[in-house]
């Protein structure tokens, strides 16, 4: 249950933070800025519906240890990857982009670790 709690949590916050995005934001972002936002939304609800099936799948396999490291890898990757694009399309902050990739890998180790333990 653990790990369905945590996707619905993140599916709450990936809705409001992309309606949040759509309206106050509007107006404030540049082009750029939107079109990173959106990514940045895209990505962070893909990955917290992934944390749906390692819910599943953690009720299928309760002490397969690579159940956990995916869980925990999807919510890295939304924090990193997500959480970056989020600060540098309001900010403008180019630093930022540093971050991203390091996302992108924890999303792949996620869908990795998640394919594995479901052999």
């Amino acid at each position: 249950m653990f790990w369905l709690r945590w996707g619905c949590l993140l599916l709450f916050a990936g809705v409001g933070l992309g309606a949040f995005g759509a309206h106050a934001l509007q107006d404030r972002l540049t082009e750029e800025g939107k079109r990173l936002y959106q990514t940045a939304v895209l990505y962070h609800l893909v990955h917290a519906l992934g944390l749906l099936a390692v819910g599943w799948l953690a009720t299928l396999k309760p002490t397969e240890p690579l159940v956990r490291t995916a869980g925990w890898s999807l919510v890295l990757g939304i924090a990193l990857f997500s959480g970056s694009l989020y600060l540098l399309a309001i900010t403008g902050v180019k630093k930022l982009g540093i971050i991203t990739p390091f996302g992108g890998l924890a999303f792949l180790a996620g869908w990795l670790c998640l394919a594995l333990a479901a052999r």
